[in-house]
């Protein structure tokens, strides 16, 4: 295989590498909230004033944060 020259990585080529990126991003994002929110799960009742708030809060940004790596992307 040749070394790579400047002019070998095309624009589409970082595009398609910045997309997957997103992609993986996004996914681990949301594979963290889904596991946040198992361990949550019945916790609630036994939990201090203003906890379950902040679990759901937490889960609300993350989603949120995933949703805005591809929002607009194609």
């Amino acid at each position: 295989m040749s070394p790579l020259r400047p002019g070998d990585i095309t624009d589409e080529m970082i595009q398609a590498m910045d997309t997957a990126k997103r992609q993986a991003l996004q996914k681990d994002l949301r594979t963290l909230a889904a596991n946040i929110r198992a361990d949550a799960e019945g916790r609630y009742d036994s939990a201090d004033p203003g906890w379950q708030a902040g679990v759901e809060w937490t889960l609300l940004w993350i989603e949120n944060t995933a949703s805005q790596l591809t929002e607009g992307r194609s």
